[in-house]
């Protein structure tokens, strides 16, 4: 089973486990869910034309890189984009609590202190509202394995789920056309993408947004229309 229908039946089927914010007393939610696993068995996400995908482009901001090492959320911020319209009109920003401050150089290149962490809300909240908010739609992330590696720890951790979304790494589209392009900073350098607060989640997440849309375009000049298309190539292609 395709594994993007594979998490919706799972989704469906553990409405009654408290996994985000559905609920099986809520009908209106479990009828949500049944028309949604209804049309996901007939709809494959990697056949969708990139004109008619909507994906959620998200970034995380961690004390470290190593989750199962005790390295934390700090931040999530997401953006929503319908095929190629980023709608930065309805963000996700959130930051996550912690009783333990980040250290002095993280603090530095985020921007954010133990005051902020103490006043947020708890991970199980955060990650219950950020589900509530990307609902079924496709993750984008750049360099994607570092927010797979958090949420995977993450939402196990707070939720005892596990992670099933789907995340696409930008770097699958922009290493077609350009292979030297490397980091966020030269991808949005080469596409004359500006950031107006580095190391923050929201603002990340924005111009990861800005470089998917671009991407997508581009490849599409090259005849790509599907994220399978993207796929296969990448496969085939050594």
């Amino acid at each position: 089973m395709n594994p993007f229908i594979q998490f919706v039946k799972d989704l469906s089927d553990r409405l009654g486990s408290g996994f985000s914010s559905l609920n099986q007393n809520d009908p209106s939610k479990v009828a949500y869910m049944r028309n949604l696993e209804r049309e996901m068995k007939n709809r494959d996400v990697l056949d969708i034309p990139f004109d008619e995908l909507n994906v959620v482009v998200f970034d995380l901001e961690t004390t470290g890189f190593y989750p199962y090492k005790g390295d934390q959320i700090l931040s999530i911020g997401a953006v929503k984009v319908q095929g190629t319209n980023i709608l930065e009109q309805d963000p996700f920003y959130s930051l996550v609590y912690s009783d333990t401050p980040p250290s002095k150089e993280i603090e530095n290149l985020t921007g954010i202190t133990q005051e902020m962490l103490l006043g947020a809300d708890s991970l199980r909240d955060v990650l219950k509202d950020f589900y509530s908010f990307i609902k079924s739609d496709v993750l984008v992330a750049h360099h994607a394995n570092h927010e797979k590696q958090f949420m995977n720890h993450a939402t196990w951790l707070a939720l005892r789920k596990n992670f099933q979304h789907r995340i696409v790494d930008t770097m699958f589209l922009t290493k077609i056309a350009h292979q030297d392009l490397i980091s966020l900073d030269e991808c949005c350098a080469h596409y004359d993408i500006s950031i107006e607060r580095r190391h923050h989640a929201l603002d990340d997440a924005k111009a990861t947004a800005k470089l998917w849309v671009e991407s997508i375009q581009e490849i599409k000049e090259l005849d790509f229309t599907t994220l399978q298309e993207v796929y296969t190539y990448l496969a085939t292609s050594g």
